[in-house]
């Protein structure tokens, strides 16, 4: 292949993105995730974990370190570490990158993705859609093209904290003010909490489903995929039915 080739193909890498730190998540996570792209992704793929800890992962993963934020000595990092996936150069990968969430649920075809024009895409905020906010469970974007969004927080990192709940706020308002922010099409990555779980009182006897459409089930808030394919509510008063259609879907 010559340099010209080479250089082309390497910018059209597919890339899929996710992290993995502290104890929350095990390495079950990050293999059920890796799992499900390969079922719902044809063709070239590389998928990075950005992780502390790469024990039990499978070999198919390439794990890297999670960059550090560079922040002043005793400032938390935690909830903001997805902004190192901004970095100028993320241990050389090159491509357009696909991150998602550890506890996502693939449950349709990913293709659409990677092919869906745009600079960078990112699910719409469920809640108060009426905000440019997004929700970083899936994001894309091409990796090293925006080093600016990890830079300023880096330098206004108080301002910033302050001002922002989390790093998806953050991330949503840079990229908006670039005239950039995209979204992705609403019924691609709805919410277990707010789509799939019935309206009250039927959740009471109406298992959760999968909404026409979906592609990505995003878990957030006090539901995860083991709890709900158990039926577990982790707020009081909160009801859901067990949902059988996540074992079909997150599994290796």
């Amino acid at each position: 292949m010559s340099d010209q080739k080479e250089s082309a193909a390497t910018a059209d890498a597919r890339v899929v993105l996710c992290m993995k730190w502290g104890t929350k998540y095990g390495p079950e996570y990050v293999n059920r995730l890796y799992a499900m792209v390969r079922r719902q992704l044809d063709g070239p793929l590389r998928f990075v974990c950005l992780t502390d800890d790469d024990a039990g992962i499978r070999t198919e993963v390439t794990c890297l370190p999670i960059p550090s934020l560079a922040l002043p000595d005793g400032s938390p990092e935690r909830g903001w570490k997805k902004l190192t996936t901004f970095s100028a150069d993320l241990h050389g990968l090159r491509g357009v990158a696909l991150f998602l969430d550890l506890d996502v649920v693939i449950v349709g075809r990913i293709d659409p993705f990677f092919e869906l024009p745009g600079e960078f895409l990112i699910i719409h905020d469920y809640k108060r859609p009426w905000r440019v906010t997004g929700n970083s469970s899936v994001y894309r974007f091409r990796l090293g093209a925006h080093p600016e969004i990890l830079e300023e927080f880096r330098q206004t990192a108080s301002a910033v904290r302050a001002r922002f709940r989390n790093e998806q706020a953050f991330l949503s308002d840079v990229i908006h003010r670039q005239g950039r922010l995209q979204y992705w099409p609403a019924r691609w990555c709805p919410s277990f909490k707010y789509h799939c779980i019935p309206r009250w009182p039927t959740n009471y006897w109406r298992a959760p489903g999968i909404p026409d459409g979906a592609r990505i089930i995003v878990f957030h808030g006090e539901v995860n995929p083991p709890d709900a394919l158990a039926g577990r509510r982790n707020r009081a008063l909160r009801v859901a039915r067990p949902s059988p259609w996540v074992a079909q879907h997150w599994r290796e």
